[in-house]
């Protein structure tokens, strides 16, 4: 997985229906996390925190609302937007899916241009530079098109690690995220790294942001990890 891609957890229990919008999903350029019920997405979450989450309803072991439920009581992941599926049109049940915490509730058979056009939509609110939009926090701005950071008047020189550090911290503002949490979000699942590293780019980052004086605006949370502001 690219560490730039969204990363979409795509849970559907029905094989075909499950394939069918995982090729749709990274036809769109998302990287892709399949499971086919509600334990294996909370096992796949607590491993890696996706950008969002199409969840379906009806399930066996744990149903989507369960999952839906779940996801949005715990402090780490309440944050991720959340798309339910249902074949359940009634409004009760539209109603008990947002209740529930769901973002977006979509009423199954739907059109895939219609559910590619909400992930699009839900993805610019947990991962706006995905989107090419600027990232600003305080005089700090991101512009991920041009690949330019700024502080004040001031051009920031960051190598490609201490970039996208900076693009996740600034993605989740004022979120404690784990060394282990940007380890996945900036390394990729993929590739082994001692945590401690986390540690080194984060002091090389606080350099090049605090260089001409200005206050840190990166917090050390002990025994959690790192947020900005």
């Amino acid at each position: 997985m690219s560490v730039t891609q969204p990363h979409v957890l795509l849970v559907e229990d029905e094989p075909a229906q499950r394939e069918v919008l995982a090729y749709n999903l990274e036809a769109e350029g998302y990287a892709v996390s399949r499971a086919e019920n509600g334990e294996e997405a909370m096992l796949q979450v607590a491993e890696i925190t996706p950008d969002l989450v199409i969840l379906d309803w009806m399930m066996p072991l744990m149903s989507g609302i369960e999952v839906c439920r779940q996801l949005k009581t715990r402090e780490e992941t309440r944050n991720i937007p959340v798309i339910m599926l249902s074949a359940r049109s009634e409004e009760v049940d539209t109603v008990r899916g947002l209740e529930t915490g769901a973002d977006d509730y979509v009423v199954k058979p739907f059109s895939l241009r219609e559910l590619m056009a909400r992930v699009r939509t839900q993805l610019r609110r947990s991962r706006p530079a995905a989107s090419g939009e600027l990232l600003i926090y305080q005089d700090i701005t991101l512009d991920p098109e041009r690949h330019r950071v700024t502080r004040g008047d001031r051009e920031l020189k960051l190598g490609p690690t201490e970039y996208r550090l900076l693009l996740t911290l600034l993605e989740k503002p004022g979120r404690v995220l784990s060394r282990d949490q940007l380890l996945d979000l900036v390394w990729g699942r993929d590739i082994y790294v001692d945590t401690r590293t986390v540690d080194v780019h984060i002091a090389r980052l606080r350099k090049s942001l605090t260089q001409a004086g200005e206050e840190d605006p990166i917090r050390t949370v002990r025994g959690a990890g790192y947020s900005l502001g």
